[in-house]
């Protein structure tokens, strides 16, 4: 036999035996490490600690039993003695445990003592970028300070998949897969949630069965978690594979991936698990394999930062239909409490023992009924004022400027970009980069384009021409993240791309702002402002002016001909060696009418950069009026001064 005819028999005997593999007959050559330490059942299951550990150590032999059967070198530990540097080890981390953290949870107070920020407890470094798969929560509990996409949905997710994605990897192999599915009735919880997903919730879905156990029929069996769906795929280096049964939206995750990171929502341990979920879990192991050092991209710090989808929410609760619905919730709420109420009143009355939870139904009273108009005030704090009881108009509004919303970095708020809708470029659009570095070029509006680009990116160049290069070598790979901060981002894993270094945003931040402190606010004082010099190079200085505005009050940023109004102005002046360069650079600013005045709230920061070194004295002018809904103070001027 010549020497390609051996060629030929050994491919072909690789090829038979990949194709044994596949077909669950002989374990996948890959090295995999299982970190244990969770039960299969919820703590208040067990009569006492000793029976809980004995769950434990049950449910990490069932997963020995599984991943051996369909792997070549398995390896078990406790999480109480995993450290990242023993998954470089392995071809796949599978994660079932709460290992030790390497940063303890923080809450960050101001001098006041009031708490401004919390810091989760960290387990793995961001740059960690070995395959990992996750159980259950265990994608929240290790992913929140690396800001992985695997946030706490709810952890409500039941035992059957549905709207999973057939034509999926981990459906297709490297182990054959079987899925039997069966017509089920649509989980009730997710009418609630139409006005996400349109009206067209059928009463029934095609589901899969995972496990053989799960929450709502087993009472006491571990629950599994779903993740936020709502730009869970605006990245490139995150998909959404498939949902499940639970309390939220028909497109919630209960299987995904985001970078090196596998997110298997379902709770169960194989023991519990189907004979077919089992087989698509060693093909979610040997898919993940497959992402070694294919890190994460767009990072989620902020779990509750609203995307465009809420705009839906906010849409949905300016309507009628919404304020109906939740009077009929209310009625029969307060329908059921009442009948309790009634049966714990009959129990006290004929003297028979009243339990704890008979005293929380006595308690109960019927509160009045909301109004129309109150269920928009709570519902519509920001537009109230403009639209009133007016829902068409809130519609309109939602719906003209949808291009435009962009999220801040707080819990639930988005706002309209004043600044991208004077341009008519939808705010998502990479149309935007390059428009606003032509007006660099061009030097127009050179204020509005720099807010803009900083705004949107990671990005700090100081020419025009660093961002037009930019731009030029990587437009074929740009991409937009909603979730990772509102974002443009480059498609690429190579570390080193500067529009994907989230800290180069934390570093300029920390020195721009949080080292100017404004003292507080008060409906007599309702603008406070402060002044700061931020040190860029040995030659290089910003001026940093921080005006705070109280809740309910503006200033104006521009103010139309038409209108009476005093537009805030602030007046630079430097001496000494110091000269200013370039204008004063403006923050966004905020709708007031349709004349074209505009406001400032809350927040807000004016920044004038200067070039010189030794000492000198900068001296600022701020003028304003200051005006909440009913009534505007008089036109007022501030005088600060800050020695270099």
């Amino acid at each position: 036999m010549n020497i390609r005819k051996w060629i030929v028999l050994i491919v072909i005997l690789q090829c038979s035996l990949l194709s044994f593999a596949q077909k669950g007959g002989a374990p996948l050559s890959l090295r995999v490490l299982y970190v244990g330490g969770s039960a299969n059942w919820e703590k208040d299951a067990f009569a006492n600690d000793a029976d809980r550990d004995k769950d434990v150590q049950r449910r990490k032999a069932s997963f020995e039993t599984m991943l051996k059967r369909y792997f070549t070198d398995v390896h078990i530990i406790d999480a109480g003695d995993y450290t990242q540097e023993l998954s470089r080890q392995y071809d796949v981390t599978v994660m079932d445990g709460t290992p030790q953290p390497i940063a303890s949870r923080q809450v960050i107070k101001d001098d006041a003592g009031n708490v401004t920020k919390y810091i989760p407890a960290a387990y793995l470094t961001e740059d960690f970028d070995s395959p990992m798969l996750f159980i259950g929560e265990m994608g929240e509990k290790m992913g929140r300070s690396i800001g992985l996409k695997m946030d706490w949905y709810c952890l409500c997710l039941d035992a059957h998949a549905h709207h999973y994605r057939k034509e999926h990897a981990i459906f297709k192999g490297p182990f054959k897969v079987k899925i039997t599915e069966e017509k089920l009735p649509t989980p009730e919880d997710a009418f609630h949630y139409e006005y996400f997903l349109g009206k067209t919730t059928p009463k029934e879905l095609n589901m899969w069965r995972v496990q053989t156990k799960g929450y709502v029929t087993d009472k006491g069996f571990r629950i599994g978690m779903v993740a936020r769906p709502w730009g869970f795929e605006d990245s490139p280096e995150a998909e959404s594979i498939s949902s499940g049964v639970c309390a939220k939206t028909l497109d919630a995750v209960a299987i995904g991936r985001h970078g090196n990171f596998f997110h298997w929502g379902f709770a169960a341990s194989p023991e519990y698990l189907t004979q077919e979920a089992q087989v698509v879990l060693a093909n979610a192991v040997a898919y993940i394999a497959t992402f070694k050092g294919k890190h994460v991209i767009a990072r989620k710090y902020l779990d509750r930062r609203a995307t465009k989808e809420y705009i839906k929410e906010k849409k949905y609760y300016a309507s009628r239909e919404a304020y109906e619905g939740s009077v009929k919730m209310n009625e029969d709420f307060d329908q059921r409490m009442l009948a309790e109420k009634a049966k714990a009143e009959a129990k006290q009355a004929s003297g028979q023992e009243v339990t704890a939870e008979d005293k929380r139904y006595l308690s109960y009273t019927v509160q009045p009924k909301m109004s129309f108009e109150d269920f928009l005030k709570k519902h519509q704090t920001d537009l109230f004022g403009r639209f009133g009881t007016d829902s068409e108009a809130y519609a309109k509004y939602y719906d003209e400027n949808l291009d435009f919303f962009y999220s801040e970095d707080a819990s639930y708020k988005i706002t309209v970009d004043e600044d991208v809708k004077s341009l008519g470029i939808p705010n998502t659009d990479p149309r935007l980069l390059a428009q606003c570095i032509t007006m660099l070029e061009k030097g127009m509006a050179v204020d509005k384009a720099k807010r803009i680009l900083e705004r949107y990116t990671l990005l700090r160049f100081d020419s025009s021409k660093d961002w037009r290069n930019w731009y030029e070598k990587n437009k074929t790979k740009i991409f937009f993240t909603q979730t990772g901060g509102f974002y443009f981002m480059v498609d690429t894993q190579d570390k080193t791309e500067p529009a994907n270094n989230y800290k180069a945003k934390e570093e300029k931040k920390d020195v721009s702002y949080d080292k100017v402190v404004v003292g507080d606010t008060d409906h007599d004082r309702a603008v406070n402002a402060a002044v700061g010099v931020v040190e860029l190079s040995p030659s290089k200085k910003e001026v940093v002016v921080k005006v705070k505005i109280h809740p309910g009050y503006h200033i104006y940023a521009f103010v139309s001909d038409q209108d009476p109004y005093v537009q805030t102005e602030v007046d630079v002046k430097v001496s000494g060696s110091y000269t200013k360069k370039g204008e004063l650079r403006l923050p966004s600013f905020k709708y007031f009418n349709n004349k074209g005045t505009t406001i400032y709230e809350n927040e807000i920061v004016f920044i004038q950069e200067i070039e010189g070194s030794g000492s000198g004295a900068i001296e600022i002018e701020l003028s304003y009026q200051c005006c909440d809904s009913q009534i505007c103070f008089p036109p007022a001027t501030e005088k600060l001064k800050i020695v270099i």
